[in-house]
């Protein structure tokens, strides 16, 4: 009988997880984790005590094994000291595809297979597919997929898996709609928890208060993009982009400082004469470039580093792809391109880079966020950190 570990939140994904494995006749055994929380009085939801008591309690009903791993101190500086890091050099961090990368299948990974297991499974919303590559050999490729419910499909943080961690994974959810999961649970009657999680688990009230918390912000200028870049494209009506009353200046106000803005952002800017949206910031200068024309969002291109390919090895480009710049955005059809030969002769490792091209121009292309790539067929190729 195979050995398999459920990453437990309490939550319905990963309650139904364990209990599809029991049924399909694996040896389970459930596993919390605990993170690392700003209010210790008011933990985060996914590793509150509620969530801990209710995952003892499926883990219970199902009559399965249940162990608390404590990840504080490897979260706090894997996850939680990256956030700060991210936002102190004006960059919009993605700490989701962090912890999964670091924790869930980095730290979780490794302490499950040193414990005998066959496998780890989780509650993400990914499909998984294995196909003999070489008959001979009888090696295996691991194929990664977008989950049979678009709406819920959480493949997008999981693109810097690797064929040596894939062969080791399960995702029981990821063929089922999740309305699907929740009809399984309560015919199973599981006692799980009714919260969903949320991306920032670990801030208590807000992102803005976590920040000015622990990072020293430094004020600095707020200038019209619109202006400042017509003008230095050497266009003769940059000055009627600038509308009738606003003073005919680039500096427009001052920011409180520049982690706590992204790009595309249209709330809390200081501006009058609005609507104004965030399309730069320059953290070299401390300036934060706002525009009253939502279009000055939009470009084709973007630069892309940290790159990891799903089969292990970078394709041959250039490559029309589907590409995903944020995790709720479209797949949008693309081109992967070299960035310039330095990045050709690196393409291979992890520091390489490469160009991607859209069809369409995007929103609020945002660095620090990872852009994932796809086929037609919603299968993962791999993906990267914008620039």
């Amino acid at each position: 009988m195979k050995k398999v570990i459920v990453a437990m939140s309490g939550g319905v994904d990963s309650s139904v997880a364990a209990a599809l494995l029991k049924k399909q006749g694996y040896e389970v055994a459930g596993v919390f984790m605990r993170f690392w929380s700003e209010n210790k009085n008011a933990p985060n939801l996914c590793c509150s005590e509620g969530a801990q008591k209710a995952a003892r309690a499926v883990a219970a009903k199902l009559k399965i094994p249940f162990y608390v791993f404590n990840f504080e101190k490897e979260f706090k500086k894997e996850v939680v000291d990256y956030f700060l890091a991210e936002q102190k050099v004006a960059r919009t961090p993605n700490p989701c595809v962090v912890c999964n990368k670091k924790i869930k299948f980095g730290l979780l990974f490794e302490k499950a297979l040193a414990l005998g297991v066959d496998f780890l499974a989780t509650g993400h919303y990914a499909r998984l597919r294995r196909k003999i590559a070489n008959r001979k050999s009888q090696i295996a490729q691991f194929h990664l997929s977008a989950a049979r419910d678009r709406n819920k499909d959480q493949s997008y943080f999981l693109y810097n898996l690797t064929q040596a961690r894939l062969q080791y994974i399960l995702f029981p959810v990821g063929e089922y709609l999740k309305e699907e999961v929740y009809q399984m649970a309560k015919k199973w009657r599981l006692p799980y928890r009714k919260e969903e999680s949320f991306d920032l688990c670990f801030v208590a009230n807000d992102a803005e208060s976590f920040i000015k918390k622990y990072l020293k912000l430094r004020p600095g200028k707020i200038m019209n993009y619109s202006y400042c870049h017509s003008r230095e494209s050497g266009n003769p009506d940059y000055g009627s982009r600038v509308k009738p009353g606003m003073t005919q200046g680039v500096i427009l106000d001052e920011h409180p400082g520049l982690p706590l803005y992204t790009i595309g952002q249209r709330k809390s800017i200081s501006v009058p004469r609005g609507p104004w949206w965030v399309i730069k910031k320059d953290e070299k200068n401390n300036i934060l470039y706002v525009s009253n024309h939502e279009k000055d969002l939009y470009s084709r291109e973007l630069i892309v580093s940290k790159l990891n390919w799903i089969d292990g090895q970078a394709p041959k480009l250039p490559l029309n792809v589907c590409a995903k710049i944020r995790y709720k955005s479209e797949a949008s059809a693309a081109i992967l391109r070299i960035a310039n030969r330095k990045s050709l002769a690196s393409l291979r490792g992890r520091s390489g880079q490469i160009a991607v091209e859209f069809k369409k121009p995007q929103r609020a292309i945002t660095p620090g966020q990872s852009v994932v790539f796809y086929k037609k067929n919603g299968e993962v190729i791999g993906g990267g950190e914008i620039k």
